[in-house]
């Protein structure tokens, strides 16, 4: 990391709670917190933001929106938000080969039109030199409502932010998950047979 954390001592004291509440959901406090922590009113403003999106109320699906996470994480070259989010999308029964095939989606008869519209919504929004075009957003509300797309373009733009934030400062995976190689998954699934 390029900034390290400050002695837990001196957080503020809702920090220091909002940390104890990710040991009690992740079995440890998370990196990329404690540095956003660094700036205690910006982390919570953040934590509130997040909250405000990963709740059980949004009108997304809830595996889409990791689904997302993870490609946005992947674009940005984000260590920490591949591991954790695909970790989640796991833990909500995505499939390992989701993941894998998650780059080329297009391609991939994995992917149902709305996920593929989603995605490529996201890729859009997060590529510097790809736009938002009229009619990828007509394909987009063909599958969500504007409420829905309220949320996914929050959702895309927070997962930017968190994931060029802990890219610039070298936040590092906190092996929350493995995702075994294609090879691995090919010999996995011929043992099955």
């Amino acid at each position: 990391m390029r900034i390290q954390p400050r002695p837990h001592q001196e957080y503020p004291w809702y920090v220091r709670l909002l940390l104890k509440l990710q040991r009690r959901k992740y079995g440890k406090e998370l990196d990329s917190s404690k540095i956003w922590a660094r700036s205690p009113k910006v982390f919570l403003g953040l934590s509130f933001f997040y909250g405000a999106l990963d709740r059980k109320s949004s009108p997304l699906d809830p595996k889409l929106s990791a689904l997302i996470k993870v490609r946005v994480s992947q674009i940005n070259h984000c260590e920490f938000c591949i591991d954790i989010n695909t970790a989640a999308l796991l833990s909500l029964g995505g499939h390992q080969n989701k993941i894998h095939e998650l780059q080329k989606f297009q391609e991939s008869p994995l992917f149902s039109e709305k996920e593929k519209t989603a995605l490529t919504y996201a890729e859009a929004i997060t590529f510097t030199d790809r736009d938002v075009t009229d009619v990828l957003f007509s394909q987009l509300k063909e599958y969500f409502s504007d409420d829905e797309i309220v949320e996914l373009t929050g959702l895309i733009a927070f997962q930017n932010c968190s994931s060029k934030f802990n890219n610039a400062l070298n936040i590092p995976s906190q092996s929350f998950c493995v995702v075994p190689s294609l090879s691995d998954l090919a010999e996995e699934h011929e043992k099955k047979d």
